[in-house]
């Protein structure tokens, strides 16, 4: 391939915006051609990417625009506009990400620019994170554990009454009164929360239900929290359990079963170690305490989603960390670290941190507590 070519919003594409670490809610063009930068922006963008973007050089979109208005075509696509830059840097063939446009990458082909797309991750040094990335998520992970800290002091200041449910001064505590108070926390430090966790009770045996309606005594409550900073685009991602009361025993054995699992990842995760056995060395550790992994009455029970994830500018993002991984983790990589088991009755149990990969080990970049009776 002669260059690689994006074209998407950097807000929403994170490969856009680690390539120019610039921000902007439009699509716009990046291209690479041999260690040198473009980017291709329109006028309203102009002036504040050259200012702001790592790139080597910034065009005018409006320059491109005024040859084809030369020749009578008023309002140019973007595949012909493209099409003008392309041939400017004497540029035949690109890479491009999966995710690219299907219908800009067909009109490009019909004008003889040969369209190579390129499997994820499509930036692979995105998976070994530098000093000042590792900053960036430290960051985020500060604005995650403040939403955590007053989420739990929420649920910690609540009085159980006789029907069973918590109250919060005096208003019967929900899942969404929770999840406002801990998005409150974040938002007041800059940074965005989105799809905040609050579940509770059954509603944790689904992982990704985020919870809704009143929230029980003695019953699980999974708060995962994920922001992202507004100033770098980098995540936080930290989940806890609580239960506001007193936990059953078999809710009790699944915390620590939980923590155990964890314990065993930050034994064994370490530069060269496999991502796949890990996973299954705690799947089989809850197996033999008694906390089986598999359909049960209609639906999937135990532990069933992978031990963790990389983090970054993608809240999931490479190398994968479960059942379907067949990386070894590297020196460098940022990953979660977040076990669970779930199962009708009992509820949930999910504890997750975040881990930077070194060559003997890893090193937990949380720093708050953990416990299960508040």
């Amino acid at each position: 391939m002669d260059a690689r070519l994006i074209y998407s919003a950097s807000e929403s594409d994170a490969n856009m915006l680690w390539a120019t670490r610039f921000f902007a809610p439009d699509p716009f063009i990046f291209i690479l051609k041999r260690g040198k930068r473009y980017l291709v922006m329109n006028d309203l963008e102009l002036d504040r990417a050259k200012s702001q973007a790592i790139v080597d050089k910034v065009l005018a979109y409006s320059d491109y625009q005024k040859r084809w208005q030369a020749r009578g075509l008023q309002f140019p696509t973007p595949a012909q506009i493209l099409c003008e830059v392309l041939s400017d840097l004497k540029i035949n063939a690109v890479e491009v990400p999966a995710t690219f446009p299907l219908g800009l990458a067909d009109q490009l082909r019909k004008m003889k620019i040969r369209i190579e797309p390129n499997a994820d991750p499509f930036w692979p040094e995105r998976e070994v994170k530098t000093v000042e990335e590792i900053r960036a998520i430290n960051e985020s992970l500060r604005a995650a554990e403040a939403g955590m800290e007053t989420g739990i002091e929420a649920v910690r200041r609540t009085e159980i009454r006789k029907d069973g449910y918590l109250y919060l001064d005096g208003t019967r505590l929900t899942s969404e009164i929770l999840k406002r108070i801990i998005n409150t926390a974040i938002m007041s430090r800059g940074y965005v929360p989105s799809h905040t966790i609050a579940a509770s009770g059954n509603q944790c045996v689904d992982p990704h239900n985020q919870g809704s309606g009143p929230i029980r005594a003695n019953t699980s409550i999974i708060m995962d929290i994920f922001p992202r900073s507004q100033k770098t685009g980098y995540f936080g991602d930290i989940t806890r359990t609580i239960v506001r009361g007193r936990a059953s025993e078999r809710l009790k054995h699944a915390y620590s079963c939980v923590a155990q699992g964890q314990e065993i990842a930050f034994r064994k995760v370490r530069e060269g170690a496999s991502a796949y056995d890990i996973h299954f060395e705690i799947v089989n550790f809850f197996a033999g305490e008694g906390f089986p992994t598999g359909p049960m009455n209609g639906r999937m029970q135990g532990f069933f989603h992978g031990t963790g994830h990389g983090l970054g500018l993608d809240i999931h993002e490479s190398p994968s960390f479960g059942q379907r991984s067949k990386n070894t983790l590297r020196n460098g990589n940022v990953v979660t670290v977040e076990p669970g088991l779930y199962y009708e009755g009992m509820g949930g149990v999910r504890l997750e941190d975040v881990v930077v990969v070194t060559k003997t080990g890893c090193r937990n970049l949380v720093q708050i507590p953990k416990f299960l009776e508040v």
